[in-house]
């Protein structure tokens, strides 16, 4: 799957925000730059999240209030250890949804129902975009991007 520019990211973010139900988990990976918060902006936008949604790189965690509750997580400056310590159980087993940039830092064991989206750089603005659904619920949530 591929995007064009920050504003298809942002779209294909905003369609899996509008599909999205309760419990769901997005796990994002990919370099520095790459679209990953863009991505996360869409998804809170078809949550019905008000507010621009922000790299939580400092705070870690952002909760946003929207038709289901967002969870963005940002690994980004937490090795394996630590995310362990984070208790993040409360926010991926919860009434909404979790979206995870970094995720690679993140235990196998706490996320076995993820979509995965794994994202490159393309030519120019262009983003290359692996999808990988673990679990039935994340198969049926990755069917919002035209992907099975």
């Amino acid at each position: 799957m591929t995007t064009s520019s920050a504003a298809e990211t942002r779209a294909l973010g905003a369609a899996l925000g509008r599909a999205a139900r309760a419990g769901d988990i997005l796990c994002l990976e990919g370099p520095l730059g790459v679209g990953k918060t863009v991505l996360v902006q869409g998804l809170a936008e078809g949550l019905g999240v008000a507010e621009l949604a922000t790299s939580p790189s400092f705070t870690l965690i952002h909760e946003h209030r929207g038709r289901l509750p967002l969870y963005h997580i940002d690994l980004y400056r937490l090795d394996r250890a630590r995310v362990s310590d984070l208790f993040l159980e409360e926010y991926l087993d919860g009434d909404g949804v979790a979206a995870i940039e970094w995720a690679e830092r993140l235990p196998a064991a706490l996320c076995p129902n993820c979509l995965y989206l794994r994202i490159a750089y393309g030519d120019g603005d262009q983003r290359l975009f692996a999808v990988e659904a673990r679990g039935d619920r994340a198969t049926e949530w990755a069917k919002a991007l035209g992907a099975t």
